[in-house]
């Protein structure tokens, strides 16, 4: 049994940048971070490598588990805002929420070496007045995006930076979680056992199962009744060219005239490709983009989501988004595919006429019918919204338009947390995408920034 100030489970977002805190202010606590991956440099999909055409459920995952979470392997897109990406401001107030995301932004390009990289925003452009002549609206943010290639360099470059400092632990997952005498005893799989003073639960969306387990163990209040899901589009980067080139990202709502539901526009990824992400063993699809143009693709994809709310009696949201995402895994084999043109004609996609399509796929996806998968409310919603984008974009509502499914964002629990990100269970901390309070890697990083600060001032 080994003794440590604080033990963080994850090294996620979260975990990697209180990892970089806890170096940068000297620290003389000693620290602990777990995670269920791998380091950075051996992170690697067999997918995105060229091995495999299909997913082959890597345990663990390498997009999902290891150094820097999720976001490493992502198209490594910072969005710098409160307006969406969680609701971090709601717990340390908007100021030091900004000021935390503008920190980490700088912290990201110290780190990329001294790249003159755009920091897009749509405070430079007619894009909203756009929008609001047909009922759309644009959330206002500054984003800056790395690529899929150089966050991977970036997330290297801080491991580096911390190790020496910061006691890791890869490839284990914890077990259980004790209290007693006013420390924890940390459980592993491989039997090992670490105790502590402070214990943050920093495990993102991969471990929001877990995290429930120990809230509920420790009678740590939680929230849960949202799941977002829909489809990710693709389409000739022409299209959004008029948009992309100013924005970059554009995060457009729409409130549909058939339901009143809420559909947005999620992680817009040009002249990127659609890929594969494993979570909890269920295939959904996603997007990545990289920043040299040899690695460029003609096409543009984001998501199109669709906001769920439940009410009581029924509480595992998360469970209602992988049922259905289960149901287009047992219906194509893992990702399914259809035209746009296809849907709106209640045909499935085939390989003939996939064949017959001038938008070519990014992903080696199963032509079918999305129809058959997706509940006939959610689907009719982003039908709508389709149609509503084609008035700012004219081409999204073509026939050759390209949608994949399922595409699910899942939220963790809302775990009741105070403004230092602690639980009514004392010492107990609980914060990135893993406590529900952040859903974006700039707020995810933000709050481990504060985290550390936090614990490092602390008696």
């Amino acid at each position: 049994m080994t003794d440590y100030d604080v033990v963080v489970v994850g090294a996620g977002a979260a975990g990697a940048f209180m990892a970089y805190e806890f170096k940068k202010l000297n620290t003389e606590k000693k620290v602990l971070i777990i995670d269920g991956g791998r380091k950075v440099a051996n992170r690697a999909c067999p997918i995105t490598m060229g091995k495999v055409d299909h997913c082959i459920h890597c345990n663990p995952c390498n997009i999902m588990y290891g150094f820097g979470g999720a976001g490493t392997l992502s198209d490594g897109k910072y969005n710098i805002t409160t307006n969406f990406g969680g609701d971090l401001h709601e717990y340390i107030g908007e100021p030091k929420a900004m000021e935390l995301m503008e920190y980490v932004d700088e912290v990201l390009m110290e780190f990329d070496g001294g790249y003159d990289l755009e920091l897009y925003s749509t405070d430079k452009n007619d894009l909203k007045t756009k929008c609001l002549r047909h009922d759309l609206h644009l959330l206002d943010a500054k984003v800056r995006h790395f690529g899929t290639e150089r966050n991977k360099v970036i997330l290297q470059r801080i491991y580096d930076y911390v190790k020496d400092t910061i006691d890791f632990k890869f490839m284990t997952m914890v077990t259980d979680v004790e209290y007693a005498d006013g420390r924890y005893t940390v459980k592993t799989e491989d039997g090992d056992e670490f105790t502590c003073k402070d214990l943050v639960l920093a495990a993102g969306r991969s471990g929001s199962k877990w995290i429930s387990e120990i809230c509920d163990k420790f009678e740590v209040p939680t929230q849960k009744n949202r799941v977002d899901i829909g489809v990710r589009v693709e389409v000739p980067a022409e299209v959004f060219k008029h948009i992309t080139d100013d924005v970059y990202e554009a995060k457009i709502m729409y409130q549909t005239k058939q339901y009143n539901d809420v559909v947005r526009t999620f992680c817009m990824n040009p002249y990127g490709q659609v890929v594969v992400e494993n979570t909890n063993g269920i295939q959904t699809v996603n997007g990545h983009s990289y920043t040299d143009p040899a690695l460029r693709t003609p096409n543009t994809n984001f998501a199109l989501l669709v906001t769920n709310k439940f009410t009581e009696p029924f509480k595992d949201s998360n469970e209602y988004g992988e049922s259905i995402a289960r149901l287009s895994n047992m219906l194509g084999g893992g990702v399914l595919m259809q035209r746009f043109g296809d849907l709106v004609k209640g045909r499935r996609s085939s390989d003939r006429r996939m064949a017959k399509s001038f938008t070519t796929p990014t992903l080696n996806a199963t032509p079918g019918d999305l129809s058959l998968v997706m509940p006939k409310r959610q689907l009719d919603d982003i039908i709508e919204m389709i149609y509503q984008l084609d008035k700012i974009a004219p081409g999204m509502a073509n026939d050759d338009t390209l949608l994949y499914g399922i595409e699910v964002k899942f939220y963790n629990s809302v775990v009741d947390v105070d403004d230092k990100f602690e639980t009514s269970q004392k010492g107990l901390y609980c914060l990135g995408d893993g406590s529900g309070v952040t859903h974006s890697l700039s707020q995810a990083s933000a709050s481990g920034v504060e985290m550390a600060r936090i614990l490092n001032g602390a008696n």
